[in-house]
């Protein structure tokens, strides 16, 4: 029997219907506070007869943050606004995981607590510019961590997997890619550090390893998922051998048995692979990891059923084709035509472009 993105699939505890995955998507829409509200509430219910949601990146302490009215989950008034959501999607039958997220270097004072600097592993500054409340700013140089100020992250994240457990979500997805905190400590053009947590590819793994622990303590290994960027650029994004890295790091995600990898493939636009090193996709990783893989990357119902077809990933994200088509699942299954995204209210604003796109 052929297994394509329409069949069920067992993902941890759960057992999906299908496996269509909403790809984690930043649309700037939360309220004052950073809490989600009626609107996201909607949103993420229109769209929950895909196998698995996964939300939008969610700060876990004001410092995470990056870019304007982004969702947090570090407070009690963000919890109750992202309960909301989860009962939202519950209430259609759907499943949803929060995306923990700390940007790091990719930040502004503008957006930071006082006006302080971003934290990252090393005072390197990112190429390009910051999305601040008044607009683009070249990004700042950044403030080293302290070696004494890691085991604070590490808390923040369990803080942050503690309060989605207490919204209702069905599971959580550490966010390591995309050149954000965690994929700053890993990769060696971000990571200068000479104690610990710099150096040799163990050493630039172990932050993600602590928060992964840390998270798995409160979820349990079966509802928590990673995701990885091993080609991106994005961000300024370059390690000096990407092979060894990445596959260091999924090796020893092996121990904690996750409910998924998920690896965004290096076709998506911007995220492009580094000149002169090979692009690593869920080929690459397979033979390496031993659980379930979601791919994601500019995939379409054809290319997606591929994918799985091919044995290299068990479920594929869909980003662009969610925002238009709340009810993908429905149009892949009918072969219907699909609704164009209109790339204007991708970031921030109302309910145009969030959640007022047809069904069939």
């Amino acid at each position: 029997m052929s297994v394509s993105l329409l069949s069920p699939i067992k993902l941890g505890r759960y057992t999906l219907p299908n496996r269509i995955v909403m790809a984690p998507l930043t649309r700037n829409r939360a309220a004052t506070g950073y809490v989600p509200h009626a609107l996201n509430a909607l949103h993420y219910g229109q769209r929950a007869s895909a196998g698995l949601l996964i939300t939008e990146a969610s700060q876990v302490c004001p410092e995470g943050m990056g870019y304007p009215n982004t969702p947090g989950i570090y407070s009690a008034e963000q919890v109750a606004g992202w309960k909301l959501v989860t009962e939202a999607v519950h209430a259609k039958g759907g499943k949803i995981f929060l995306q923990l997220w700390h940007v790091g270097r990719i930040s502004h004072p503008d957006l930071q607590p006082n006006g302080q600097l971003p934290v990252a592993p090393s005072a390197i500054a990112p190429e390009g510019e910051a999305s601040t409340y008044t607009g683009m700013k070249p990004f700042v140089t950044p403030r080293a961590l302290e070696l004494s100020e890691i085991p604070q992250i590490i808390e923040q994240y369990r803080l942050g997997a503690k309060n989605a457990l207490e919204a209702g979500f069905d599971g959580v997805e550490i966010h390591s890619a995309n050149g954000y905190l965690l994929d700053q400590f890993l990769q060696d053009n971000t990571n200068h550090r000479d104690d610990i947590y710099g150096g040799s590819v163990e050493n630039r793994a172990r932050l993600l390893l602590e928060v992964t622990e840390a998270v798995v303590e409160v979820w349990g290994g079966d509802r928590v998922g990673v995701r990885l960027s091993p080609s991106g650029t994005f961000n300024s994004m370059y390690d000096s051998n990407r092979a060894v890295t990445f596959g260091h790091a999924v090796k020893e995600l092996n121990r904690f048995d996750l409910a998924y990898l998920h690896l965004v493939a290096p076709r998506v636009e911007g995220f492009g692979t580094a000149e002169g090193q090979a692009e690593l996709g869920a080929d690459f990783f397979r033979p390496i990891y031993n659980g379930t893989i979601i791919t994601a990357g500019g995939y379409n119902f054809e290319t997606g059923n591929a994918a799985i077809a091919s044995g290299n990933a068990d479920l594929v994200a869909f980003g662009r084709l969610y925002i238009a088509n709340p009810d993908l699942v429905e149009r892949f299954a009918a072969n219907a035509p699909l609704n164009k995204p209109d790339r204007n209210t991708f970031y921030g604003g109302d309910k145009k472009g969030y959640t007022d796109y047809p069904t069939m």
